[in-house]
């Protein structure tokens, strides 16, 4: 399905960009969610008589975007989740859980799809991840996951913590969102070549 998009979205196009989407995606996200109007002559001419209208509302919000960078650089996220004796957590920090913490310490709500984390955190440490307040906005955070607040202070001072015969050391993780999408398309390429 052909849409013209009315605002920026990342990875499908800019502003008035004609773009072609899956009908589904179209139909469930884009239209209702006001991010595309569908491409018809009529809806064409809308578009340019709204696209002052639509570039302003767009660069209004990357500027409170902009205006809540400090905030989230700034927020300690910290979080105080149940371990087993390995580190391993008994349950796991999702996209959620840090768009909620993002509210509690700074005041900046977010949607869970605005964090980048890629896979859920599961197990103790240092994990660094994403916040992409705007399209164009996108703030690196550091989150803290341990038992105790101790164990928190002492990741933060960069100390290692040990559990049993695991050492867990500040861990540089970042969410390896690219690499999980070319590893899923290697896959779908090498089951297609089997069949």
């Amino acid at each position: 399905m052909k849409v013209i998009l009315t605002e920026k979205i990342t990875k499908l196009g800019n502003i008035g960009d004609a773009v072609e989407v899956k009908t589904g995606y179209a139909r469930n996200y884009l239209l209702p969610n006001g991010k595309a109007m569908r491409f018809t002559r009529e809806n064409v001419a809308l578009f340019e008589a709204k696209k002052a209208e639509l570039t302003a509302r767009q660069e209004a919000a990357k500027k409170s975007a902009e205006a809540n960078v400090d905030a989230v650089k700034n927020a300690k996220l910290h979080m105080i989740r149940q371990a087993g004796d390995t580190g391993q957590l008994y349950g796991s920090v999702s996209t959620r859980d840090i768009a909620r913490m993002l509210k509690e310490v700074a005041n900046v709500s977010v949607e869970s799809a605005q964090v980048l984390l890629g896979a859920p955190i599961k197990s103790v440490g240092a994990f660094d991840t994403k916040i992409a307040l705007h399209p164009d906005v996108i703030v690196p955070v550091k989150i803290y996951v341990a038992q105790t607040q101790d164990e928190i202070d002492a990741l933060v001072a960069g100390k290692s913590l040990t559990f049993g015969s695991k050492k867990v050391e500040e861990v540089a993780e970042e969410a390896p969102v690219a690499e999980a999408t070319e590893e899923k398309a290697e896959d779908v390429a090498e089951a297609t070549d089997a069949e």
